[in-house]
């Protein structure tokens, strides 16, 4: 039995791997992939900040291959330390999300989720005669979410702990679709500002999809619940909005706070105990932002009247974001977040 489950102690970590596949495998357009040379590099970082973390759950977007997970946990030295979850149909031909778990920790079997939930819809006829109607169709997640529960201490209920990987703010390419084809001359000019609508409403659906999942785990259960993952989005994005339920971190004349189904950033956490603000964990054009959470439900919020677990302090990984050669150097391009909570139940 590990530590955490020993002292309640429990660490969660969120880790983008930078399509991590294996050696001549095609990643996306790139038909050759990593060369061995490049792989090695990639794995030996992988390794290091595997081994430098040591997260009690790590939750890792843009796996290719399981395999790699093998290899970058062994070459950390701790693939007897941690079980691998990871999908059965991470062969590396697709991106996954995937997870590992210090021994002793993991309960039950892990699932992969791709669609919406059932009855889940995006359709209004609009709020007054002057708004049209919208309708959004959209069946699943790009990516499909994994669902794990972790026992962190014998007397307290599993922790649901979720991994996932929103659709990017890049741009979809719709250079290929047949209506742009057959009216280039109108659509050429706007593909940029169509293509970035396109992947926000994607993005915002998913989150919306991810938050009604939630909901139906949180609502009037004392279930504790982590979510882990590339949001692609912001703090205060309306994604995060949308995916928190917006809590209360704070009540006047000291009230407990604490929100049944909402999620607290481990960013806000860490920001109430900082003087200043430099957590990011993505670099574009010299923008600095966080594309990269770890939320958690009132079970972790210190000020909840029904806390189970107390903040320690929150580690970001991102000093290799002020280089861009990422492939040159087996770096990532985002920063790895790590969060550790004490457990010291408010009961």
């Amino acid at each position: 039995m590990g530590e955490a489950m020993a002292t309640g102690d429990i660490s969660f970590a969120t880790f983008n791997l930078y399509n991590l596949n294996k050696p001549g495998l095609a990643v996306y357009t790139d038909s050759d992939g990593w060369t061995q040379a490049e792989y090695d590099k990639k794995i030996e970082w992988t390794g290091d900040m595997l081994a430098c973390l040591q997260a009690d759950v790590f939750g890792f977007q843009e796996l290719w291959h399981g395999d790699c997970l093998t290899d970058a946990f062994t070459k950390a030295g701790l693939i007897n330390d941690y079980d691998l979850i990871v999908p059965t149909f991470a062969t590396g031909t697709k991106i996954v999300c995937a997870a590992a778990a210090r021994k002793g920790l993991l309960e039950g079997l892990p699932t992969w989720i791709e669609k919406f939930p059932d009855k889940f819809r995006l359709e209004s006829k609009g709020d007054d005669p002057q708004t049209p109607a919208i309708a959004v169709k959209l069946p699943g997640f790009s990516r499909p979410v994994l669902h794990f529960k972790i026992k962190a201490h014998s007397n307290q209920a599993a922790i649901h702990t979720y991994v996932c990987h929103l659709k990017s703010k890049g741009p979809t390419k719709i250079f290929r679709e047949s209506w742009f084809n057959a009216d280039q001359a109108t659509y050429k000019p706007h593909q940029e500002a169509i293509g970035s609508a396109i992947s926000t409403i994607r993005r915002t659906a998913e989150g919306t999809a991810l938050r009604w999942m939630l909901t139906q785990r949180m609502k009037a259960t004392d279930d504790p619940v982590v979510v882990l993952g590339d949001l692609n989005d912001g703090m205060h994005s309306n994604t995060l909005n949308i995916i928190s339920s917006q809590p209360n971190y704070l009540k006047p004349f000291s009230r407990p706070a604490g929100g049944d189904a909402d999620l607290y950033s481990a960013q806000s956490l860490q920001q109430l105990q900082s003087l200043t603000d430099v957590y990011y964990t993505h670099v574009y054009q010299q923008a600095r932002e966080s594309l990269d959470h770890i939320l958690v439900s009132e079970q972790f919020y210190d000020g909840s009247k029904d806390h189970i677990w107390g903040f320690d302090e929150l580690i970001i990984e991102n000093d290799h974001l002020n280089f861009d050669d990422h492939k040159e150097r087996g770096t990532g391009d985002h920063g790895v977040v790590r969060v550790q909570f004490k457990y010291r139940p408010a009961h």
